[in-house]
């Protein structure tokens, strides 16, 4: 039983280790916690949703084109908005994004009403028996997407030479403007990476989960406590947090009640952050 709720985490954990890593970027790069990013997941699902019902696309198909949509939204956002207060104080940062996610739910709310929305006859679909535990196919193709994103965020910023600018923004930003780095331009792509990591996790959870306006704003706290966990500006440190998570929500929610499940998890980065302020792979950590 034990082995099948860790495996059920775990598959979890990789979804949400893609939106923690697109919140951790943009924190690293920016210094903004994004409250927004869970109402991005939200716009993303319902991109993938409309995509499904007017052209056929299955979300898991179509999350490379629903991670490049919200790419571009990304940008598009930072530069008419984010970056109009990058340079004022944090709490302005802050009720910037909190303001921004409040409009998109509100306006899914009144596009597309409030009901609960699915796919229908979604292309991954199923259970698959692996020795003694079965494995929903859906959760599976989307684990296993959201690994593969990850992966490539990974190599993206560790090798190319626009994510090593990046890195070198987050790391002192005078330093490399003082280089000839645009951080302007920068800025904008990291917060359109962060927002296309949102979009890809949006479409992978589509296949299998609910969409309503609201869907998105559990996703968004639970990424938070992940990057928390991690240790901020550590996409690594995201990812392993996110699986930490999915693990404790799903085998503590088996426990104790699927009730308090999140109550445990927020339990579980109390207890860590107190042992560990800076998260488990935080820069500047030990």
């Amino acid at each position: 039983m034990y082995l099948q709720l860790t495996v059920g985490g775990l598959l979890l954990g990789c979804i949400y280790g893609l939106v923690a890593m697109g919140l951790s970027l943009i924190y690293g790069v920016m210094g903004i916690v994004n409250f927004a990013h869970g109402a991005f997941v939200m716009v993303a699902m319902y991109a993938s949703f409309w995509l499904n019902k007017f052209l056929g696309l299955d979300p898991v198909l179509s999350s490379p084109l629903v991670a490049l949509l919200m790419f571009a939204f990304g940008v598009i956002v930072y530069h008419g908005i984010i970056g109009k207060v990058l340079e004022g104080p944090f709490l302005a940062r802050l009720l910037v994004t909190f303001g921004l996610s409040i409009f998109l739910i509100n306006g899914a709310q009144f596009l597309w009403s409030p009901d609960y929305r699915m796919v229908e006859n979604p292309v991954f679909r199923g259970i698959k028996m692996l020795g003694p535990v079965f494995i929903e196919v859906p959760k599976l193709m989307a684990s296993i997407g959201s690994l593969i994103v990850a992966g490539l965020i990974y190599w993206f910023v560790r090798k190319t030479k626009t994510g090593l600018a990046i890195q070198a923004i987050s790391l002192d930003r005078m330093a490399a403007s003082l280089m000839g780095i645009d951080i302007e331009r920068l800025n904008g792509y990291a917060f359109g990476l962060g927002c296309a990591c949102a979009g890809a996790a949006g479409g992978f959870l589509a296949e299998f989960y609910y969409i309503f306006p609201d869907v998105g704003t559990m996703f968004g706290l639970v990424a938070l406590v992940a990057v928390a966990l991690g240790g901020f500006g550590s996409t690594e440190g995201a990812l392993i947090g996110a699986i930490l998570i999915g693990i404790i929500e799903t085998v503590g929610g088996f426990m104790i009640g699927s009730e308090f499940k999140y109550a445990l998890v927020f339990l579980a980065y109390l207890v860590i952050v107190i042992v560990r302020p800076r998260g488990l792979l935080g820069w500047g950590a030990d």
